[in-house]
């Protein structure tokens, strides 16, 4: 399977990942691979990429783009399809091309799989703690800079939903918008006005004071933020269904299944996509025999 075909487009926009790993390639390689220029040019050699632990496989169109960006006739086989799971030691690619190619775009193919997969499994950790809940594990805006739309669809892989891309898809309230706005109804009314422009018009309340008032004044999606277990459980019996209820901050992976069960439906966790741990890989190549 090849993820750069027709037949079989990404799940993301295709000038999206080229452009993401033109910007890579460019910073990387720059006007010239010195160390790949040793090579004869005209040398072919085939090889794998494997994965040195267990991981939900994500980046693999990206991957496929540097490698191709490179060498436009590659011939590859993907051993782990993008969104399944492989184990340590499991061979996720297998290709076949120029030699000075394969090692110029190495570096950039394996950081987009190896950041990636870190985000996929992660999420997938995190999806797995809630499962019987109605909580559902969602993602921020603390995202590397210029890779959020690559981040983000790493937490759908993962199982994850995603919050808003930007500051220009969505509204969200937060403490120094109430205070500059001057109440929680006040900001609320302001909204209207950018409604239809808006996917989701959410505002953050800090207690269960705010929360009643953003209730009143027909909030239909409240961040609450920070609010301890037993707060929760009061503002989730406040809420009786009227709003979607989500949490946010100091969420660990110990505390999750609590949170998930008092009842709220989406849990947005920054370390998602902010503190990654890249999963290993390694590409290893061998001669053709002429």
């Amino acid at each position: 399977m090849t993820y750069l075909d027709a037949a079989t487009p990404p799940p993301i926009p295709l000038a999206q990942v080229l452009l993401d790993v033109a910007r890579a390639l460019q910073e990387d390689v720059g006007a010239a691979d010195l160390t790949a220029g040793l090579i004869d040019p005209t040398r072919r050699t085939r090889g794998r990429i494997v994965a040195r632990e267990a991981a939900v496989i994500c980046g693999a169109p990206w991957a496929e783009a540097a490698l191709r960006a490179l060498d436009p006739s590659i011939a590859l086989t993907w051993r782990v399809t993008e969104g399944q799971r492989c184990t340590a030691e499991q061979v996720v690619l297998e290709f076949e091309g120029n030699a000075r190619a394969l090692l110029s775009a190495e570096r950039t193919a394996l950081n987009f799989l190896q950041l990636l997969s870190g985000v996929a499994t992660k999420t997938a950790t995190y999806v797995e703690a809630v499962q019987g809940t109605r909580a559902q594990i969602v993602d921020t805006r603390k995202t590397l800079p210029g890779l959020r739309l690559a981040q983000k669809y790493a937490v759908r892989v993962g199982g994850g939903t995603n919050h808003r891309i930007g500051l220009h898809d969505a509204v969200l309230i937060k403490e120094n918008h109430i205070a500059a706005a001057g109440s929680v109804t006040a900001v609320l009314q302001a909204a209207q006005k950018v409604a239809e422009q808006a996917q989701f018009i959410e505002i953050e309340v800090e207690t269960l004071a705010q929360l009643e008032e953003a209730l009143t004044a027909g909030a239909q999606m409240i961040l609450l933020d920070n609010m301890p277990p037993e707060q929760l459980h009061a503002a989730v019996r406040i809420n009786a269904g009227r709003a979607i209820l989500e949490i946010s901050g100091g969420v660990t992976l110990q505390s999750l299944r609590a949170l998930a069960e008092t009842g709220v439906d989406r849990i947005s966790i920054g370390g998602l996509t902010k503190d990654v741990k890249a999963t290993d890989f390694s590409m290893r190549l061998q001669e053709i025999a002429a």
